[in-house]
């Protein structure tokens, strides 16, 4: 494994195991929203304003880009065998792309 993948490779698990505490907290907070009939408006009553929320969710939209754009790569890698700087390129633009409506996410609701 040549020195850049290798070190994909371990920015992929590194964002993973980052993520877990993300998804846990975020799918604690679904199953506590859900159980106790928590409406969508007294959710984004709770997050607007809220440094921690938008903080916590920035962070989870950045770590799930990088981790998602490296497991896109790989798949156009494996499928297409693209390789090169075009396929590089291309990843920029993902993560760019994922971060940015991430981020736009987490802004409509903290």
């Amino acid at each position: 494994m040549e020195n850049k993948e290798l070190k994909l490779y371990m920015a992929q698990r590194l964002s993973a195991i980052f993520m877990v505490p993300f998804i846990l907290v975020h799918l604690g907070v679904i199953i506590y929203a859900s159980r106790n009939g928590i409406s969508a408006a007294e959710i984004l009553g709770r997050t607007r304003g809220s440094i921690g929320w938008m903080l916590f969710y920035g962070l989870f939209v950045v770590a799930a880009s990088i981790h998602g754009t490296i497991g896109i790569r790989n798949i156009f890698r494996e499928m297409f065998a693209w390789r090169g700087r075009n396929l590089e390129f291309a990843m920029v633009l993902v993560v760019v792309l994922l971060v940015a409506v991430g981020l736009r996410a987490v802004g409509a609701v903290t």
